[in-house]
């Protein structure tokens, strides 16, 4: 497998170093801000809505241009007003809002604003801060003349839906619109996620030094993490660290298993630069490989490549699912059961964007390849000794002329680390 022949005079994908620099054209973080609020104002635009309430903590930065820790993230307490004519809102966390005033200097200082809504429902809703919140959004869209225009939303705390109602606001569906802009990606993100898979292309060969009998499945985890933090990285979300005869049937999780010699090993690296993912798996041979594992290797390396050669501007997405294996091609009885491990998922801010491709739904509802969408494509397959598997994941960028991989680390044959 490899990337589609490049043209003649075109430059492959950037991986430069994180800083900025004034000798090389890198990162243009204006560029991107300005791409990104250009798609949403279009999915807006082409919406029906007079605006968009946004808790999604990806939309919220795809649109604000913010990130706060990830303990905050998913609390529900931060949200966005994206309106037509405006430029965003955000009520952000505490001081946060003092923060953004002084460095984040692309909106108003009377765009940043104080909110809190009960870090999902340890407050309850009766203390009226979700009553008072929508009363304060209801006011700003009936400033800008949209408050009889439904209010899209992506994700929502039932008794703040319940308050939206309560004060007459009708409701859409916004996460569909937002994912539609976040599709397609810049040159700019798609070098951040270019610099974000060269971290874990560093870390796996960090990881095949130390991968020897006695090390522990926890201990790959903190290697992975301590030196993705060294590299980088602002967000480590997760490293499955699985071996022996946890490969089959996948647990998706890590543990405090001894790594023996002659298992096999995979692992998949989670994080963000800049707030770009990756989903990156490898699978390893420790010390030795049997048969069973080396042919569980080429099977899964099989299914790889088709998916990958299936990969074209314009094909549609049901193309690309019916080279996948069956479920019950290895070992399950429906695809919902074997969902998650011959399947593509969109990367971006976000770990599961679009295009997800599947044979669960893509068949069905399939949607056309565009140049500019990137995804992780993904196989598995277990051995027959019944407890080994192999695990492959490829990141895949569409262009105009075919695909651009992203992950490097060898992965054609099974990879042996401290071969006997």
């Amino acid at each position: 497998m490899a990337s589609a022949e490049r043209p003649a005079g075109v430059r492959p994908i950037g991986a430069p170093g994180p800083m900025g620099v004034d000798y090389e054209e890198r990162v243009d973080f204006g560029r991107l801000r300005d791409y990104r609020m250009a798609r949403a104002k279009a999915a807006l635009e082409a919406s029906d809505c007079g605006a968009f309430l946004l808790f999604d903590f990806y939309n919220i930065r795809y649109t604000t241009q913010t990130w706060i820790g990830g303990a905050l993230g998913d609390k529900m307490i931060r949200y966005a007003l994206l309106r037509r004519d405006r430029e965003p809102m955000l009520w952000d966390f505490g001081s946060a809002v003092r923060h953004h005033k002084l460095y984040s200097r692309w909106l108003p200082d009377e765009n940043w604003k104080p909110g809190f809504l009960g870090f999902r429902g340890a407050v309850a809703p009766e203390a009226g801060l979700m009553r008072d919140a929508v009363t304060e959004i209801r006011s700003l869209l009936t400033e800008a003349g949209v408050a009889g225009a439904p209010l899209g939303i992506d994700i929502v705390e039932p008794p703040f839906l319940f308050e939206l109602e309560r004060q007459h606001i009708a409701v859409r569906d916004a996460q569909q619109s937002m994912l539609d802009a976040r599709v397609i990606k810049s040159r700019d993100e798609i070098m951040l996620l270019n610099q974000a898979a060269a971290m874990v292309d560093g870390v796996y060969q960090d990881i095949v030094d130390v991968l020897k009998p006695g090390v522990r499945e926890n201990e790959i985890v903190a290697l992975a993490n301590k030196r993705l933090y060294e590299l980088g990285s602002d967000q480590v979300e997760a490293v499955n660290s699985i071996s022996g005869e946890r490969c089959n049937p996948h647990p998706h999780n890590f543990t405090d298993r001894i790594i023996r010699p002659g298992d096999q090993a995979f692992f998949d690296i989670i994080h963000s630069f800049n707030g770009y993912r990756t989903c990156y798996y490898r699978t390893f041979g420790v010390g030795s490989a049997t048969q069973s594992q080396r042919d569980a290797y080429r099977q899964a390396r099989e299914w790889m490549d088709a998916a990958i050669d299936a990969i074209k501007p314009g094909v549609s997405t049901d193309v690309v699912a019916r080279v996948l294996p069956r479920a019950q091609d290895f070992g399950f009885e429906s695809e919902l059961a074997a969902f998650g491990l011959q399947f593509a998922h969109g990367l971006g801010l976000g770990l599961h964007e679009r295009p997800i491709i599947s044979r669960l739904n893509s068949l069905e509802h399939p949607m056309e390849l565009q140049a500019g969408m990137v995804f992780a494509m993904e196989t598995y397959c277990p051995a027959s000794d019944a407890i080994s598997a192999a695990r492959i994941e490829e990141e895949v960028v569409v262009t105009d002329y075919g695909t651009e991989i992203l992950t490097k680390f060898p992965a054609q044959d099974l990879f042996v680390a401290n071969r006997y």
